[in-house]
């Protein structure tokens, strides 16, 4: 069970990045391996800041109040994920970092060191979110970095790899993309409510 929940995690804290990847793909913009190793290690850092920060607050905390808080924030970060995927059908004017797609700022058709660190910082948000949450579950800090850090980097090659061929595909209203992003917070929920089990 334990190794399912730290899959769940790694899963919701990378799935964003493979719809950013598949929007980099259909744009030809390429993500060389240090810049998208670069970004697996932001969220690698991102991870364990928030399960050290999660199971700090579970020693603090007597009983069973870990497992409610951690029920109520992992419900919380759940449903925000599956909102901002309906919120991903309407296109308004955001900056980079609530489209994180957008960061090939110089137009050079790849992501540099520069433009990897910021992006490595908007999609590691939910890293430090859900790690907070498998902090509160008293996860092993070390397998739930590395297992987001590893998602991270397999699932954002594999985004740009599949983006020519899967970005125009439809998920009933959705995009490949925000149907993973709506997933993502799918999973979240599950993971709360087997607090409560």
């Amino acid at each position: 069970m334990t190794w399912l929940l730290i899959a769940g995690f790694a899963i919701s804290s990378s799935i964003d990045n493979f719809g950013v990847g598949l929007s980099y793909g259909v744009q030809r913009v390429r993500i060389p391996f240090t810049s998208n190793a670069l970004i697996a290690a932001i969220c690698f850092i991102f991870s364990l800041i928030g399960i050290i920060s999660g199971a700090w607050l579970a020693e603090m905390l007597p009983g069973i109040l870990p497992d409610l808080i951690a029920f109520a924030v992992l419900s919380v970060i759940g449903i925000r994920i599956m909102i901002i995927a309906f919120r991903q059908q309407r296109k308004h004017q955001a900056n980079v970092f609530s489209e994180p797609e957008k960061m090939d700022f110089d137009g050079s058709s790849h992501i540099s060191l520069g433009e990897a660190l910021l992006l490595g910082i908007a999609l590691s948000a939910n890293a430090l979110t859900n790690g907070v949450g498998a902090g509160l579950l008293a996860l092993s800090p070390i397998a739930i970095a590395l297992s987001a850090a590893v998602g991270s980097y397999i699932t954002l090659s594999i985004g740009v790899g599949l983006g020519a061929k899967l970005a125009g595909v439809q998920i009933g209203k959705m995009s490949v993309g925000q149907f993973g992003t709506f997933m993502s917070g799918v999973i979240i929920l599950l993971i709360a409510v087997t607090r409560l089990l």
